[in-house]
């Protein structure tokens, strides 16, 4: 697996990573613990040194499963998490946003004990806080990494000008920011402006469209109860059929690559810039292999030219999240 920097922070990661939250979190099932470390390493062992977990997914558990996977290979790997809620550690109630700097600690201390490790190697706010000053957030990341405690610092879902202002009192690593054909806010709202500017790099979670790109979801699909897909807008069958010309316009390039659309969803994400990195998630070793081997798809000028022609024609409906999620990006 190739290697890319995020940004100019001097951390290399695998170009495509593992977004560790659907082995056990948010799609409506859960893969056994011994399964879940199982593929995690059979990740590892294929060049993927980049892992994403959070105290949310789960809540907590994620994190426990992602220890347990990478303890034996702790120095060969990066372990991303995040802060950010208002978690019951009885209950795992999410009770709202908290980024108080004395939360911050106590949520960095419980997420190193549960991955058993000594360093964060990328410590993310999860969602911006308004009630605390995005300053006092980065300084308190300051201090984690002052401690030992963190070693790079991140954002996930913020808006540009937030950015800007935390990477001035402690420079930011990497933000985290749903990108991928059918969500590319970060294009025009000033995300990939500021990470180019700053020297941030982007790390890319739902690049496969929480499943819709790889053509495997339609509007006769069947959701879970509790699979969080149902909350949200674009996961309605009426808005399924309606982007199912992006479907067809992935089918198109991966036919003439010999690729699948997965592939192509990821070559994308990987043409763009040299310092975004996606972290596909999945529960199964063949779709594992399948997201990996995107690496190896070379989409060229005229590829990117015929993607970017025939997505100016489509019109992507139904929002990413609904309302009240929506209303927690982008500050």
């Amino acid at each position: 697996m190739i290697k890319r920097e995020l940004g100019k922070s001097g951390l290399e990661v695998s170009a495509i990573g593992f977004g560790c939250m659907g082995l056990n979190f948010g799609y409506g099932h859960a893969l056994e613990e011994r399964d879940a470390i199982q593929l995690i390493r059979e990740a590892a062992e294929r060049g993927v040194d980049f892992f994403d977990t959070a105290e949310i997914y789960g809540p907590f558990t994620n994190e426990v499963v992602v220890g347990k996977a990478l303890a034996p290979i702790r120095d060969a790997v990066v372990i991303a998490t995040k802060f950010g809620f208002d978690i019951d550690q009885e209950t795992g109630q999410n009770r709202g946003l908290n980024s108080r700097p004395e939360h911050i600690r106590a949520v960095a201390e419980a997420s190193l004990k549960r991955l058993g490790i000594e360093t964060i190697d990328l410590l993310y706010q999860h969602r911006v806080d308004p009630a605390v000053p995005i300053e006092d957030v980065a300084g308190a990341v300051k201090d984690l990494i002052a401690a030992g405690k963190v070693r790079h610092f991140g954002l996930s879902e913020p808006g540009a000008a937030t950015v800007r202002r935390a990477h001035a009192v402690q420079p930011v690593t990497a933000l985290q920011n749903e990108y991928s054909l059918w969500t590319r806010g970060p294009e025009s709202n000033g995300i990939l402006e500021a990470c180019e500017d700053l020297g941030i790099g982007l790390v890319a979670y739902s690049p496969l469209g929480k499943g819709f790109l790889t053509g495997a979801m339609g509007k006769d699909a069947k959701i879970a109860e509790n699979d969080f897909r149902r909350l949200l807008p674009r996961f309605s069958p009426e808005a399924m059929a309606a982007n199912q010309g992006l479907i067809d316009v992935l089918k198109q390039v991966a036919d003439r690559k010999q690729a699948t659309l997965a592939q192509i969803a990821l070559a994308w994400l990987l043409a763009r810039k040299p310092w975004i990195v996606p972290i596909p998630g999945t529960t199964r070793l063949a779709r594992l292999e399948e997201n990996l081997a995107a690496a190896d798809v070379a989409l060229g000028a005229g590829d990117l030219a015929d993607i970017e022609s025939a997505l100016a024609a489509i019109k992507i409906e139904g929002d990413r999240y609904p309302p009240q999620l929506m209303a927690t990006v982008g500050r």
